[in-house]
């Protein structure tokens, strides 16, 4: 249950996830490819094509073989270097950031520093297409850069297990309050000194707490899950618009009703017709 509420609030963190490529290439690296000890303020991966080399992440070494793909995550010493008498690094690679708020993705989570790819030529067009829309710097190229870079990141993640890491638990555990609070909440009438006061926060820090953590402010929060959960019971249940609008905190159908079409597009009613 632990679990599944941390990945919870986790989730709820992703609604903030910003996605930014710094740099992306495909490269033969030389000889005197090497680096020792440094700390980068932005995350790696390395897919490799061909030879071999060294890594260190931490405290922790790799060798990796063509088909890996490496994450060394930001904010972590890391080391490099090529093997003496073997053939060197081809390599598609890419550094970039994830930020939750002022943290990265991987300040958060922690999962293996090296997964195999089972299907080496898709990844590797993915790679090519992230290239080459990073190297076009008009609005349409970004907005698909962004794209790949994340399905890039899904499919790391989508087959390694990921925890919660130790030093940033106290954090998760206080947003997991404050979810669970608001959940619970979800049919009355949720105030900010409420909420903060389940999180035992002052308020005026409370504020400035949650917009770090979860990109937005908390009343902009609480209409998000207002409009998530009036989604779920159209479409999953018989309920009443006004049943559903006192569920989700509205004592006026008519109130509700504009508060939906207004963050959604559509009435209740259009909306349990297309997704009922």
């Amino acid at each position: 249950m632990t679990n599944r509420r941390e990945h919870g609030a986790l989730t709820d963190l992703l609604h903030g996830l910003q996605i930014d490529v710094l740099e992306a290439r495909k490269t033969l690296v030389t000889h005197d490819w090497n680096d020792f000890d440094y700390v980068p303020e932005y995350n790696k991966l390395y897919f490799i094509l061909e030879g071999e080399g060294w890594l260190k992440v931490g405290g922790t070494e790799l060798t990796p073989s063509p088909g890996d793909l490496c994450l060394l995550p930001a904010h972590t010493r890391q080391s490099y270097a090529t093997l003496k008498n073997r053939q060197p690094f081809h390599k598609y690679w890419c550094h970039f950031s994830a930020a939750i708020g002022p943290f990265d993705l991987f300040q958060w989570i922690g999962v293996p520093l090296s997964v195999p790819v089972a299907d080496r030529e898709e990844m590797a067009e993915l790679f090519k297409l992230l290239g080459s829309l990073h190297a076009n710097k008009n609005f349409i190229a970004k907005l698909r850069e962004k794209s790949i870079m994340l399905e890039i990141i899904s499919r790391y993640l989508e087959h390694v297990p990921i925890n919660i890491l130790q030093h940033r638990s106290e954090d998760m555990k206080r947003l997991q309050i404050i979810q669970a609070y608001i959940d619970s909440h979800m049919d009355g009438n949720l105030k900010v000194e409420d909420m903060a006061k389940a999180a035992h926060l002052h308020p005026n820090y409370f504020i400035a707490y949650f917009k770090k953590h979860f990109g937005l402010s908390p009343l902009k929060y609480v209409s998000m899950k207002r409009v998530d959960k009036a989604k779920i019971l159209l479409s999953t249940t018989s309920h009443s618009v006004k049943d559903i609008a006192l569920q989700t905190g509205f004592k006026e159908t008519n109130h509700f009703a504009k508060f939906f079409r207004k963050e959604t597009g559509q009435s209740p009613t259009e909306y349990r017709q297309f997704n009922g």
